[in-house]
């Protein structure tokens, strides 16, 4: 894709402008290598393409979304190689069946049935549970500011 130069030594190094060019086009990343992911969560997180007012309004013409403060980055893995693609990602999924101790150390998320659609269903909950505790802390907070005001009084 080009995010990838040679340097004096002869050695790969990450050119971010690049790879800046090329993810937004990108969907799902199968079978990759451990160093592929790394590359793509190291690039998303540093990624800027957020702040381009005119390349947002030229990627949303194309029908593509970015988000408004920066990209969320989910990741997968099972072996030791996947660890630090798990620990950069901001969310990393190992598989509980199948995943190393190691992968399963450095992720966020252990999938006990190595199901994909278990990630589905614990976005679901985690919003459900967020949704949950903000209506809570509002009734506490409400409820809290009355006893407060007839204390006073």
């Amino acid at each position: 894709d080009g995010s990838l130069k040679l340097d004096e030594n002869g050695k790969p190094e990450f050119v971010q402008e690049e790879f800046d060019r090329v993810w937004p086009y990108l969907r799902v990343l199968a079978r990759s290598s451990p160093e592929d992911k790394l590359t793509l969560a190291h690039g998303l997180n540093r990624s800027l393409v957020y702040a381009d007012k005119e390349r947002v309004a030229q990627l949303r013409a194309e029908g593509i979304t970015v988000f408004p403060d920066r990209q969320v980055v989910a990741m997968t893995g099972d072996g030791t190689n996947d660890a630090p693609a798990l620990k950069r990602a901001d969310v990393g999924f190992a598989m509980g069946i199948s995943g190393t101790q190691i992968a399963k150390d450095a992720c966020d998320i252990v999938l006990l049935d190595d199901n994909f659609a278990s990630i589905v269903s614990a976005a679901k909950w985690g919003r459900n549970i967020y949704a949950s505790v903000c209506k809570f802390l509002q009734f506490q907070l409400t409820v809290n500011i009355v006893a407060v005001s007839l204390a006073i009084v």
